[in-house]
């Protein structure tokens, strides 16, 4: 059975609570669900189906809760070959900068040049569905800004390397 890992964009332990966004999971009828932080990581099983019919079943699955989240989905083979690649090791990075990785929700646009640079913020590449950004924490930091700008609103979700690490084993 395929395992997956939804990427709820915007919850926060203020929006969502994470026994309730397992429930509902549990309830549309994924097994082995499990959340991971509280930042609307939900790993699960899915009866063998393809990633858009899964992704529909997942949307329709939180039409319930209080607040809707936009989904991105993939498959947790994916997060793990994500993770073994590491993208981050082509480039020198900083200690103190933090890496994340910027899921789309749909195809590519155009191929950018990159990498792009805001401030203290980088883009550095794009594989598939995937961007690797780099950025310095600071008191107003942007490097959503920077993605936002770059790659629309709507369709993104990012999380820090750690927890795409975390993710692809849960």
């Amino acid at each position: 059975m395929p395992r997956y890992v939804a990427l709820l964009r915007g919850v926060s332990p203020m929006n969502a609570k994470m026994a309730q966004l397992r429930q509902c999971y549990e309830d549309a009828g994924f097994t082995e669900v499990v959340t991971v932080l509280a930042s609307g990581n939900v790993v699960f099983d899915a009866k063998s189906a393809s990633e858009a019919a899964v992704h529909r079943q997942v949307v329709a699955a939180m039409e319930d809760l209080p607040h809707t989240f936009p989904v991105i989905l993939r498959k947790q083979s994916a997060l793990k070959k994500l993770v073994a690649e590491d993208a981050f090791a082509a480039f020198k990075l900083k200690a103190q900068e933090k890496r994340v990785v910027t899921f789309l929700g749909g195809k590519p646009q155009a191929a950018l040049e990159l990498p792009i640079t805001k401030d203290q913020a980088r883009i550095l590449v794009q594989h598939g569905r995937e961007i690797y950004t780099a950025y310095v924490p600071q008191g107003n930091a942007s490097f959503m800004a920077l993605i936002e700008r770059t790659f629309g609103k709507e369709v993104v979700s990012t999380r820090t390397w750690d927890t795409v690490r975390k993710c692809a084993v849960a």
